[in-house]
């Protein structure tokens, strides 16, 4: 993980923690520059992120200001164009992982195209609860090439993926495609996230691709309604 994306993340948590008051601007990028011990560029690049997700906002002349709308929201707030993962979405929060099924296969046609890989490649087949605080918030079923994304196991499945694409494999994610939709509990979703027969689920399928543009994953992580709110940010230029 690059270290704009390191600071973004910890200026992020400290936002939502209330470590900056929201009735003046935050420390300039000189000061936090200084703090951080990086270039004025780099924080630049790290406060932008940030910007994008709307969670900060440029006055020019008069600062930089935490956007109070987003941040006190008691349910989990994703921003439509992060790729961050759950765990880095929720930093001072306690997410694990329980494993459903895991193995490698070769994918069916729908899936080949979305990764843009032929039905004879390898892919591997995931299927993981995620909890957050040890209650149950989504169900993510994933496929990853397994030539793009080697020696993922159960370990790293337990953890975070995204965290290992970024630290181990130093691979830099550059997107995704999404799209939401609403659906009805199937099977799993009752059994692992104690839906009702009537509750809502909030579906997103996305395909993510390397700053490369080579896609390397092809999920759908299923959303408790309770637990999730999607944010759409658009910043005038």
């Amino acid at each position: 993980m690059n270290k704009y994306e390191k600071i973004s993340i910890e200026i992020r948590k400290r936002i939502k923690q209330g470590f900056y008051r929201t009735d003046q601007p935050i420390p300039d990028e000189i000061t936090l520059a200084k703090e951080f011990e990086c270039s004025r560029m780099t924080m630049k690049r790290g406060l932008d992120i940030l910007v994008e997700e709307g969670l900060l906002l440029r006055k020019r002349g008069h600062g930089t200001f935490i956007v109070q709308s987003p941040v006190n929201d008691e349910k989990v707030n994703v921003i439509s164009e992060e790729t961050l993962g759950l765990s880095n979405v929720l930093p001072n929060r306690k997410v694990s992982s329980t494993l459903i099924a895991f193995d490698v296969q070769f994918p069916e046609k729908e899936v080949a195209d979305q990764l843009a890989i032929s039905e004879d490649t390898p892919v591997y087949h995931i299927i993981r609860l995620r909890n957050v605080d040890n209650e149950p918030y989504v169900i993510e079923k994933t496929y990853m090439p397994v030539s793009i994304i080697p020696g993922i196991t159960e370990k790293v499945l337990l953890a975070s993926i995204y965290n290992y694409i970024h630290e181990t494999l130093e691979l830099k994610i550059g997107g995704a495609h999404r799209k939401i939709r609403a659906d009805k509990p199937n099977e799993l979703d009752q059994i692992h996230l104690g839906c009702l027969t009537d509750d809502p689920i909030l579906e997103v399928e996305q395909v993510g691709y390397l700053n490369n543009g080579l896609p390397f994953e092809y999920s759908f992580s299923r959303h408790r309604y309770d637990k999730f709110v999607f944010t759409t940010v658009t910043i005038r230029k």
